[in-house]
């Protein structure tokens, strides 16, 4: 699915892809954070993403065009991790408002794993 933003002159129809790019932009600027990870750990090992595979550790689902983000995450050993959840959260929700002008409701921050 995708947000689609009517006005005038037409359409522009914003692909979940571009939104998880967008979100995993800034929860990687986040201090604190080492990578995103693949969100289907099927052997229980968190695997690092590299930058060009961002978006496979993010999960986009659109409602009523509110915008639910969940973000599978990699941290820094000794931070803490509540902070960096709610500063995660925090960035991600400004920059998709910030940049795509649509409401982002919740925000889901998995850590799966800790790295030195």
């Amino acid at each position: 699915m995708a947000v689609i933003k009517q006005n005038e002159r037409g359409r522009v129809r914003i692909s979940n892809a571009v939104i998880a790019k967008l979100a995993g932009y800034a929860t990687t600027s986040c201090y604190g954070v080492v990578g995103m990870s693949m969100r289907s750990g099927k052997d229980g090992v968190a695997r690092l993403l590299k930058m060009e595979n961002i978006d496979k550790g993010i999960k986009v689902k659109i409602e009523d065009n509110v915008i639910h983000i969940a973000l599978y995450i990699i941290v820094a050993y000794g931070v803490n991790i509540r902070t960096i959840g709610e500063t995660i959260q925090n960035s991600v929700k400004y920059a998709v408002e910030k940049a795509l002008g649509i409401e982002v409701g919740n925000i889901i921050v998995n850590v799966e794993g800790v790295r030195e």
